[in-house]
Formats: structure tokens, sequence, C-alpha cells
């Protein structure tokens, strides 16, 4: 089977979250397609569930001789669906759910971990096809509770770049408490809504200031307003009004920061106006990731695929591979539509990203 073919089969398979859309099909039937292929295509397989119904499969070369493990990575789930969920071909690109994020990556992977399981391999190549990266990364933290490496290559769509950093991101929910009042008598309430706005302006304030310090490979740190509700009908004055906000962090940078930044933009919106009354809490968070440019990783895969060494917007389970103390690198085949209506990949780009990855695992593990 060729990698496009591959690539075909993956993408008609439903994996869509059940976390994100309940009742979704889940990792189910692509788990069992993957540990089925890879069986018939010589290789050793392991399957792990914790999470009954989130499975995850992990793919090992089985000859060759001592040397170095090299992981290679890519998630099975997909968001909801899109135009189809039956995958097309127009010219280069393949379209359909999951194509591009990160179906493409994952076949590419598979292809390599059988085309390097040669005798003359030293070491081992090692897929791990994990469940749940479009929610919690459940499945990439059961496998590191099973697997290391001496690095790591996550198959995530770069542009056919070597990408050695991403940004890390801060979900923080602001409560801002007023006064419920009759609309008709105002003065006898707080407007929650209204005393939100200042928070605002600090907060658009606090993203300009972001722009001061940038990553070689990321550029700045972000912020911006995701969500926010507030009042019950026309008549009354809210008294409540609850604002969300994602910081996209830097490598360097930590929840703890991103919370004093928040309490201390609160306190001086507080001193500016008394009657301001708010409060914040983290609800979610997950930490940026870097990997040293000359990391013995990237260097192979720098040389194998001629690529310019870049960092990636988008957070990804590389984040998770790199703090359980593996080199990790992100490298995969180039598209676009990424959680959109219309999705596609470059088969061509698929096709070279398998052969790249190949011949990098062979190199590496020696």
């Amino acid at each position: 089977m060729t990698v496009d073919e591959l690539l075909k089969r993956l993408v008609d398979i439903d994996s869509v979250s059940p976390s994100l859309v309940p009742g979704a099909a889940g990792e189910r039937e692509i788990a069992d397609f993957v540990a089925s292929w890879a069986r018939e295509a010589g290789l050793a397989v392991e399957v792990l569930e914790a999470t009954p119904g989130r499975p995850s499969v992990i793919v090992r070369t089985t000859r060759g001789g001592p040397g170095r493990r090299l992981m290679l990575c890519g998630h099975l789930d997909t968001v909801g669906f899109g135009d189809s969920l039956t995958s097309y071909v127009d010219g280069d690109r393949l379209y359909g759910r999951g194509s591009y994020d990160m179906k493409a990556g994952l076949a590419a992977a598979l292809i390599a971990c059988r085309d390097a399981n040669v005798d003359s391999l030293a070491g081992e190549v090692v897929v791990a096809c994990v469940a749940d990266e479009e929610y919690a990364s459940l499945g990439v933290q059961e496998v590191l509770t099973v697997l290391s490496a001496d690095a790591a290559i996550v198959c995530e769509p770069t542009e056919s770049t070597v990408a050695v950093a991403h940004k890390g991101f801060v979900w923080t929910e602001i409560e801002v408490v007023g006064q419920a009042a009759h609309g008709s008598r105002p003065h006898l309430g707080v407007d929650a809504i209204m005393r939100t706005g200042p928070v605002l302006v600090a907060l658009d304030r606090l993203n300009a200031a972001l722009r001061g310090r940038e990553h070689p490979h990321l550029g700045p740190g972000t912020l911006h307003a995701s969500l926010i509700s507030g009042g019950r009908e026309e008549s009354t004055v809210p008294d409540r009004c609850v604002l969300t906000i994602e910081r996209r962090t830097l490598p360097g940078e930590t929840v703890a920061d991103v919370e004093r930044d928040v309490t201390e933009l609160l306190a001086s919106c507080q001193a500016s106006d008394p009657s301001l009354t708010a409060k914040s809490r983290t609800t979610m968070s997950r930490e940026p990731f870097e990997t040293a440019d000359d990391s013995a990783v990237v260097s192979v895969l720098a040389e194998v695929s001629g690529a310019e060494i870049t960092g990636v917007s988008y957070w990804a389970d590389s984040a998770f591979i790199s703090a359980a103390g593996i080199p990790t690198v992100l490298f995969g085949p180039a598209g676009d539509g990424a959680h959109a209506a219309v999705e596609w990949v470059s088969i061509s780009d698929t096709i070279r990203c398998a052969a790249t990855l190949t011949a990098t695992a062979l190199r590496f593990c020696r």
C-alpha cells in the first residue's frame, strides 16, 4: 500500500472526537485499522486503552540491531466534519476531514516505520498513534507512561519545515460582579457589563505590550478576548459579566506569569474604579515547547529534508513529549483547512514527507 492509498483509507474512517462532539465515533475503528495494517506490514503492535473507548496504538519495527529509538507521533482523532467525511482527490490535493490535521502526517509516519523495518536498521522506529489530541491529550500521556525514546518527530502539518517550537496557552476566566437593579433606577445598581469595559481596554494594552518581546521562531506572545456573557434581561442592570481570555505563551513563560499579569491588571483597574469588583481563575493551560536548533534530531531532519528551521503557531502533543525529556521536533506535509469546512493536504508533499521520515529514521537510529 502506498502512502497516498493509506492516507485515503485513514481519512475515510470517521474518527471525530467524542470529547468535542457527544456521541461521535472516536478512535475505535481507526485504531483497529492501524493495528491490522501494521501487523500485515510485519510490524509489532501494542494497543493501550486506559480510558474505555479511546484507544491508542504503538507500532514498532521488528528488524534491525542495537541503536537509538526514534518515536514518530500522530493523532487518530479529528474535530467535527467539514464539507464531508468521504475523501476525494482534485489534482495534487486530497480533501476530507483530518486529511491535513493530521492523517497525512500519520500515514507518512506509518509508511516510514514500514520502510525503515530492514535488517540494516540500527535501533528502533516507533509510531505513537494517539487518541484525544484535539481535546485533553489523553493518548500521548498514556503512551509516555510506557514508552520513551532518544528523540521524537511529531508529524503535525508544518508545510515541510522543521519546527522546533510552538506556543503554549492559558485560558483565564474573569468575573466582574455588579448589583442588579430595575432599569428605571440604575443608580441603585452597579452595571457589571459597563465595569468590564475598562478591563477590556487594559487587556488590549497588555496585548500591545506583549509585542515588545519576540521569540526568534514564534514572534510575540498574544492575548485575545474569547468569550463574554452577562445580563439577564433588557430592563435589569446586569449583576454579573464573565469574560474568558486566551493568552498564547512563549517558551520561558509560565502559567504563574500569566496569572500575575492578570492579577496586577485587575488591581490597577480597581484602583481607578473602586466600584469594580472582579476576580480571575485559570480554567485550562498547556505549556509552550522548544527544542534547540542544534539538537541531534533537528540536525539530521534538517539535513535530510533541506528544509528551514521554524516554529508553528498552534499547540501540539510535542509539548508533553518534550516535557518527558525527549528531544522533539515537528515535521509534516503542506495543506490547509485545519478545523475548517474545507480541508486538504498535498499528496506529493505527503509522499515526500514519508520518504524524508524514512531516511531520517535510518540515519538517526544508527
